[in-house]
């Protein structure tokens, strides 16, 4: 599919640069496609009422890391360039894959040294050498430090890893705000964002519904942030992430759908786990491994009934995720709606509930 059908004007002020407090006080869009109305403005403390008891939300529980680190290039010339390095990948105990800017002041051998911005750390100093690099600013760095010693380093020197349209540095409040109540597993440069709307009150109140709730880990990685560059969908290349089901979550899911009850992704990371874990006869495995799905129109969901996400970027993967859920011209009108009501946007704006066709 052309990639241009996938676009939207968003005016910039619909972008929320801070989340609502407290966090279920956030609106949300239920889209029903062909139903009357197919649109319905609410909020997310109505969730519990949106579904049916029996119904099983799966929500991603990986944990951001401060992967954001700044520092200066050591040794090479008489300056020493300032350096910004967005870890996205563990390779080992020591090695990450990172996009650095800069990039054209790093060569393989470089060394860069990260600060500590003024913090008390229980190192001195955070040196990663330039192992390798590849295209769109992607380096490899091995860092001086290994194992949990490494880990404590990049959390004291680090900041969360806002997106690029959050047009303002990360600060200590985005520590708590960037993260949901769920995350447990680190691993994730960029939050789940739909899980950023639930409470402790908002979740007692589901499961007081006769709602099950369930966690999945999928850490986020690069490819939330990359735009499909691509005049054609068939020709974007996915970032592959990293993803686990247990056996047990599989077992209750599938318990779950034989009792009649409907899957809930909460956000597009677990729909895109669950589908990956999904065979053709509609049965959830326990998974451990990689994803690269790319869900364009004309993708059969196997797992996913319901969807609970954030309003996405236009020409993303994620607005084509979406719209592959509930139809193009179904959520080009939502989203048109949304613009005009004065919702907000993206990773700390408000929400959707995405029923299918």
């Amino acid at each position: 599919m052309r990639t241009a059908l996938f676009d939207f004007e968003l005016p910039p002020d619909r972008i929320a640069l801070r989340p609502v407090s407290p966090r279920d006080a956030a609106r949300l869009l239920v889209v029903r496609p062909g139903s009357s109305p197919e649109i319905d403005d609410r909020g997310m403390r109505d969730l519990p009422d949106l579904l049916r008891a029996g119904d099983a939300f799966v929500i991603n529980d990986t944990k951001v890391i401060a992967a954001r680190l700044r520092g200066r290039r050591l040794g090479r010339g008489a300056t020493e360039p300032a350096i910004e390095a967005t870890l996205h990948r563990r390779l080992d105990g020591s090695r990450w894959r990172a996009f650095v800017k800069p990039a054209k002041r790093l060569t393989p051998g470089d060394v860069v040294r990260f600060g500590d911005e003024g913090k008390v750390c229980f190192l001195s100093q955070l040196d990663a050498t330039v192992e390798t690099k590849g295209e769109d600013g992607e380096v490899t760095l091995a860092f001086a430090f290994h194992g949990p010693v490494l880990d404590q380093a990049i959390d004291e020197r680090g900041a969360m890893p806002l997106p690029p349209y959050i047009r303002r540095p990360p600060d200590e409040r985005d520590r708590a705000d960037y993260q949901t109540i769920f995350a447990h597993a680190e691993g994730s440069i960029a939050a789940p964002t739909a899980g950023l709307h639930f409470t402790d009150s908002l979740t007692s109140s589901l499961i007081a519904r006769g709602i099950s709730l369930h966690t999945v880990t999928l850490h986020v990685g690069a490819g939330t942030f990359l735009p499909v560059k691509t005049a054609d969908t068939a020709e974007h290349r996915m970032h592959a992430e990293q993803g686990s089901i247990t056996a047990q979550t599989a077992d209750a899911l599938n318990q779950v759908r034989q009792e009649g009850g409907r899957i809930v992704a909460v956000g597009s990371t677990s729909l895109r786990l669950l589908e990956s874990a999904t065979a053709d006869d509609g049965i959830i495995h326990p998974f451990q491994g990689e994803t690269a799905l790319f869900i364009t129109p004309g993708y059969r969901f196997r797992a996913v009934d319901v969807m609970l996400t954030n309003f996405h970027l236009p020409r993303s993967t994620l607005f084509m995720l979406v719209a592959a859920f509930c139809g193009l011209d179904v959520i080009k009108r939502a989203y048109a709606h949304a613009i005009t009501a004065a919702y907000r946007f993206y990773s700390y704006g408000d929400a959707c509930l995405l029923f299918q066709p």
